[in-house]
């Protein structure tokens, strides 16, 4: 549909097993707060969100089987600076998270990880470049920011899209409509 109307994320809900546990993590680890509540029939679900222009960003909602398979690929949250991602990496790391993987995307530095339930999660920001994806190589923490942006540079530069992503988004921003 070309002419749909402009909309942006609002939220999303995951089925979960352990509320108690799922929200404890949400709340201590990525800074959510539980911003409303309760019973829906059968089911408990708990409202978190960490913009309090949104009445929620994660919906859970009780019901999900122990034993199911879990179909989400990814949620990921974006921060804004390497010293955000820093934090983050510090935080996840101390907590033991499982599926702890530093990636340089080359147009993202990001840090995945799982949730008590096996989620996989993303902590993300953007770098100033644009190179065609996928890629992946290892993002080194142990790095100075400078270390970081230049060894990104120097991983990607060669690639033919490697560009600078404002460039990429006045290409790409004509076909968004």
């Amino acid at each position: 549909m070309t002419d749909a109307p402009r909309f942006e994320m609002g939220h999303i809900g995951v089925y979960v097993t352990d509320i108690d546990r799922m929200t404890d993590f949400y709340g201590r680890v990525l800074g959510f707060r539980i911003t409303d509540g309760g019973a829906f029939g059968k089911a408990r679900m708990a409202f978190l969100s960490r913009n309090a222009g949104h009445h929620h960003q994660i919906v859970f909602i009780t019901g999900r089987p122990a034993e199911s398979y879990n179909v989400i690929n990814q949620i990921s949250f974006k921060v804004s600076s390497l010293a955000d991602l820093r934090v983050y990496h510090d935080a996840l790391l101390a907590e033991g998270v499982e599926g702890f993987d530093p990636t340089d995307h080359g147009n993202a530095w990001s840090i995945y990880f799982r949730d008590p339930e096996g989620n996989r999660l993303e902590v993300f920001m953007d770098t100033p470049w644009y190179v065609q994806q996928p890629q992946r190589e290892v993002l080194d923490f142990s790095l100075s920011d400078e270390g970081i942006h230049a060894t990104t540079e120097a991983r990607f530069g060669a690639e033919e899209s490697f560009r600078p992503v404002e460039e990429w988004r006045a290409e790409i921003a004509p076909t968004i409509t």
